[in-house]
């Protein structure tokens, strides 16, 4: 049986809602990413990419590429209420979507040709409900498998919509760079070249005994993407799987009292964060950037699910000195908490504790209420009351 997919990838994102927001910023080459010069940059509007600007690209170099550049903050939040009301969208036409991040998703429309006419056609109404009810464009790719369909999407943007009818998948992909193949990264690629490897289709002059025997089960992957052959699923799932925030310092920091200072606004900024989506998580995972750009991550499993920023602050504390940091210079740091729960579960009190936190979940119900109210962090803990909230 055939499958219709359609892979949908918003333009810009960021870069287009920050203009949407401030329509005198269009045409203007905006950059996401904020002012530091320690952050990198999250996304940048075409018109900024054209001076060699994009996503993961350090601020200080793109302000030297592009010193015009409009710079403007992250704003997540803002970013995902509109990303909701674009996935809402796309439910519309079929219930399979899978969201695979905060701007692009793969639908699964096999069988939607009585209600909604073919898949290249339900491409095409949902580009044009998007930016009618957003102001946003959306790019499309529509193939019989989720491989192809990614990489259709990219072909044409921004605003385009590519298709690659069933059966013409491996001479779609054979003239495109062997780069563009998922899963084919820095390592594979010099190997590739040595063997004349330039494009996808070029690989498919090899053997898959021969590419296994050469890359092991990348081998294998490599052989059946070439041919544009994938039969994963569209995965169906609205369940967040972690939760976190991280912040890079102004300068590379040794002082362990900022680390601290720092990892206990980003504790209680998850703890709001879990508390909102009235879930908790059970694994909490400490990162570590050093100044060198070598990252690391510790984490703990509780035994059970927590939301209280008091407890995920006490547990990276826990972590930290199995880091490098205060003895090895650090230039960010995050927490996240993961395998979480789909509501928000008690945190089970320690019958032999001095003092039982018998209260934790009024009085985190009582400053989140005030927050949500006056503003975030209206409420916070005494250490970060000089310098925080920071700008979204």
């Amino acid at each position: 049986m055939t499958r219709d997919i359609i892979h949908l990838d918003m333009d810009a994102f960021y870069a287009s809602v920050e203009i949407l927001d401030n329509p005198e910023l269009a045409g203007l080459p905006v950059i996401v990413g904020g002012n530091s010069e320690r952050g990198v940059v999250s996304a940048a509007s075409y018109e900024a990419r054209k001076y060699g600007v994009h996503s993961a690209l350090p601020i200080a170099t793109a302000k030297k590429r592009c010193p015009q550049g409009i710079f403007r903050p992250v704003r997540m939040s803002r970013y995902q209420e509109v990303s909701s009301q674009v996935m809402e969208i796309f439910r519309i036409f079929t219930p399979k979507v899978e969201q695979i991040s905060v701007d692009e998703a793969f639908l699964d429309v096999t069988g939607c040709y009585r209600l909604f006419g073919s898949a290249v056609h339900i491409a095409g109404e949902i580009r044009l409900k998007v930016r009618e009810l957003t102001g946003l464009t959306v790019s499309a790719g529509v193939a019989g498998s989720k491989l192809v369909a990614k990489i259709a999407s990219d072909q044409n943007k921004p605003d385009g919509l590519t298709v690659v009818e069933h059966g013409r998948e491996a001479e779609f992909l054979a003239p495109l760079p062997i780069k563009r193949l998922w899963g084919v990264g820095g390592k594979t690629i010099p190997a590739l070249s040595r063997l004349g490897v330039r494009t996808i289709g070029d690989l498919t002059r090899f053997s898959l005994d021969f590419l296994e025997r050469q890359f092991g089960k990348q081998g294998r992957h490599m052989y059946f993407c070439s041919r544009g052959i994938d039969n994963r699923d569209v995965e169906v799932s609205h369940e967040i799987k972690s939760i976190g925030n991280e912040e890079t310092f102004a300068s590379d920091s040794i002082d362990l009292r900022q680390i601290k200072k720092e990892l206990l606004y980003l504790a209680t900024k998850v703890g709001e964060r879990l508390r909102r989506h009235t879930c908790a998580g059970r694994t909490i995972t400490l990162k570590i950037k050093y100044h060198d750009f070598k990252s690391i991550s510790r984490s703990i499993t509780l035994q059970v699910p927590t939301s209280d920023s008091r407890q995920i602050y006490q547990s990276v504390l826990d972590l930290l000195p199995k880091t490098e940091a205060g003895k090895k210079a650090v230039r960010l740091v995050g927490v996240t908490v993961g395998k979480l729960t789909g509501t928000f579960y008690p945190q089970q009190l320690d019958l032999f504790a001095c003092k039982p936190q018998k209260n934790r979940g009024k009085l985190n119900k009582a400053i989140d209420d005030i927050n949500k109210r006056y503003g975030s962090m209206t409420i916070k803990p005494a250490p970060l009351l000089d310098s925080y909230p920071k700008p979204e």
